[in-house]
């Protein structure tokens, strides 16, 4: 069942429409299949032109959307074989990062991401994505299991930030990120980052530094959330739309600006829509982008991270 947000509540009607016209004739002997092919075109053409306008404040809402594909989905769909490895072997471990050995074809990698959960229960058990230390420090020793088996890294990024809790701090959160994010750029062995939905703050960034950062259509990229940012701005989370607007959050926004190099189609209404089809476009495309980065030395790969990160937002 489709989860509506606001701005879609004339496709929401449409679809109401719809479905009371099947349940009708299911009932009568009435042909309404000319009436039906009509609404269902007309659902599709209104859902296409408004997906094809949104503002950012509408992007970041879509990146949240509660159905949205997050890391296990698309380890189901996207990749084969996947092995997950747990724990920092200091602390513990942490259930909003995971990773493991996968492959993607026929290749072999290891695979990072933040996973939100798909309901209370596993929210709740995910920590809503949110990471803590023991997650970016478990994230380092995935990287250097890759680089010690000249396997490529791909990350997944789905986050709203890093875990903020007086915890997290006690143990070293800032400290935890900034090594995950020294990691990332020093890796001897390719590296591809899709940001698939929020990537927020130095929690995003800390799995994001890689000589290829993508995103989904719809997934939104920030150093803050809108929200943050308008109560700081404005002093009232009411502004969000304005900041959102502001912080130039979007992938088309963004890669104008260079701080990501490509982004990747979704099916029309997003990801949610068809979470197989989401997972299906971003294998081939991180697939095509490790074809050519593999051909690379580890001397050629770490000075493209170097150069792609001095030349964000140059000319702008």
């Amino acid at each position: 069942m489709n989860s509506y947000l606001e701005f879609e509540k004339p496709v929401a009607q449409l679809d109401e429409r719809i479905a009371e016209l099947r349940s009708a004739a299911d009932n009568d002997d009435v042909n309404i299949s000319s009436e039906l092919q009509r609404l269902e075109s007309k659902s599709a053409d209104l859902l296409k032109s408004t997906y094809a306008s949104l503002t950012p404040w509408q992007k970041t809402q879509v990146a949240r959307h509660p159905n949205r594909p997050h890391f296990r989905d698309f380890v189901e769909h996207a990749f084969d074989e996947f092995v997950p490895l747990g724990g920092d072997r200091y602390f513990g471990d942490d259930d909003a990062i995971l990773g493991g050995f996968a492959k993607l074809g026929d290749r072999r990698l290891v695979l990072i991401g933040h996973e939100k959960g798909n309901d209370t229960e596993t929210r709740l058990k995910h920590n809503f994505g949110m990471g803590k230390p023991e997650g970016y420090r478990k994230a380092i020793r995935l990287m250097d299991l890759a680089g010690r088996f000249e396997l490529p890294v791909v990350t997944l990024v789905d986050t709203s930030g890093a875990f903020p809790g007086v915890e997290a701090e006690e143990r070293g959160q800032a400290e935890a990120i900034a090594r995950s994010t020294e990691a990332c750029l020093a890796l001897p062995v390719p590296m591809v980052s899709v940001i698939v939905g929020e990537g927020g703050s130095g929690g995003a960034v800390a799995l994001a530094s890689a000589e290829r950062v993508l995103m989904l259509e719809h997934a939104v990229y920030s150093v803050i959330s809108p929200e943050g940012c308008a109560s700081i701005l404005w002093r009232t989370a009411e502004k969000a739309a304005d900041a959102a607007e502001a912080m130039k959050v979007t992938a088309q926004h963004l890669k104008r600006l260079k701080v990501i190099d490509r982004i990747i189609t979704e099916p029309v209404g997003g990801a949610h829509r068809d979470p197989v089809k989401a997972a299906q476009s971003l294998a081939a495309v991180v697939g095509e982008e490790l074809d050519v980065l593999s051909k690379l030395s580890s001397k050629q790969l770490r000075r493209m991270r170097e150069d792609r990160f001095l030349q964000i937002g140059e000319g702008q």
